[in-house]
């Protein structure tokens, strides 16, 4: 049974829901698929910068994500921690009922004249106008516009976030130490929560270890490997449930398939993770899947809300409004690449720079990067506020 959508979005995770509530802010329907029977919290928590808070803004939903994440002490712009999980559940309550499909897994695409026909692996087929993938690192949309799986790092993280009932303690402050060929933070989300990362380059044995390691092994091995921290510290870490913690390696889109790959081909394009995984150094993935589905619903928005354009099934199977469909997919691909390119290769650096054990790294860590990083992390997070506007 074949079904009709205008514009088909895969993946409820932060791109594909921004991109379905952005388009609902500007009176355009979509329909998400998600493979999972519910919303999935991979990551358990990620950094805010201002570029994210504008996206929220625009969304309708950052005053509601403001009283809930407490804002982190030193300096005059706004980063929080968020939780995935209270993120995407405030991003999906916004969405008229419906929008979200779960246990819908895409196994395949094909072409359909100016259509794509989207098989799901319950036997159904979608007609699609326009299709988005927000599916995530392993993207099936992504291996359809010719990318290849991202790359390793050869770094790998642990990440966890522990949770106090009566209160932590902490001052909401970010705090990043760097050493030994390790990097980890601690980060409050609000007075209850504390999200926690570590990051490294394992070594064969390691990696070995981490193919077999519980999560109880996760958390022996990182307080093994914390060295000499305040008992604070390695408290949040110890007081952390092991269904809090998570490992994963690292992998990012290597910066030259960013200019040179298909973003956008006709009427299909990928945004968020599927389009530009990146390294986790500079707090921008989240943020930048944000923008991304502000900014795609615009681009969107330009042809399906011209008078011209004509959204009945007519129209779908002529073709009439595929050249504009297509145009604004090629202007978002246009608007988002050479950022990309930028965060992508500017992360990998950082975290070598952050994690290399090469004699007289450390100085040049304590003495320059550590004043510089400040700045440049607020520099990378700045946006045209304009860019992040939604006008129905």
């Amino acid at each position: 049974m074949e079904t009709n959508a205008n514009i088909i979005i895969v993946g409820a995770g932060i791109s594909g829901l921004a991109t379905a509530l952005a388009l609902h802010r500007l009176g355009i329907e979509s329909l998400v698929l998600e493979s999972s029977d519910e919303l999935r919290a991979a990551g358990i928590a990620f950094t805010t910068w201002t570029n994210a808070w504008r996206s929220l803004d625009a969304l309708g939903i950052g005053q509601s994500l403001r009283q809930q994440h407490d804002l982190l002490l030193g300096g005059d712009h706004e980063v929080r921690c968020v939780k995935r999980k209270v993120l995407l559940e405030a991003l999906a309550k916004e969405l008229p009922n419906g929008t979200v499909r779960y246990s819908s897994k895409v196994v395949s695409i094909e072409d359909s004249e100016f259509l794509k026909l989207v098989h799901l692996s319950d036997g159904s087929v979608l007609k699609a106008k326009v299709l988005i993938g927000c599916d995530g690192v392993n993207s099936v949309i992504a291996k359809s516009l010719g990318f290849k799986k991202p790359s390793l790092m050869g770094r790998s993280a642990i990440r966890g976030c522990a949770y106090y009932n009566q209160g932590h303690g902490f001052e909401p402050k970010f705090q990043l130490l760097v050493g030994n060929g390790v990097r980890y933070g601690i980060i409050p989300c609000d007075n209850s929560a504390v999200y926690w990362f570590f990051t490294w380059y394992p070594s064969t044995q390691e990696y070995k270890m981490l193919e077999e390691a519980d999560q109880l092994k996760l958390k022996q091995f990182v307080l093994s490997k914390l060295g000499k921290v305040s008992d604070q510290i390695q408290g949040v870490i110890e007081d952390t449930g092991i269904e809090e913690i998570v490992c994963s390696p690292l992998g990012y889109r290597p910066p030259l398939q960013i200019l040179t790959g298909d973003i956008s081909k006709d009427n299909v394009c990928v945004a968020g993770d599927a389009c530009h995984p990146m390294p986790p150094d500079l707090g921008q993935g989240g943020c930048t899947a944000l923008e991304d589905g502000v900014i795609l619903a615009k681009c969107l928005a330009n042809a399906f809300l011209e008078k011209s354009v004509d959204p009945t099934k007519e129209s779908l199977e002529n073709g009439e409004d595929y050249v504009k469909v297509k145009n604004a997919l090629n202007d978002f691909a246009k608007k988002r690449r050479w950022k990309a390119f930028d965060l992508i290769s500017t992360g990998y650096m950082l975290g070598f720079l952050q994690e290399c054990n090469w004699v007289g790294m450390q100085f040049l860590r304590e003495k320059l990067l550590s004043a510089f990083l400040a700045g440049f992390f607020i520099k990378k997070a700045d946006v045209n506020p304009a860019e992040l506007m939604l006008k129905p």
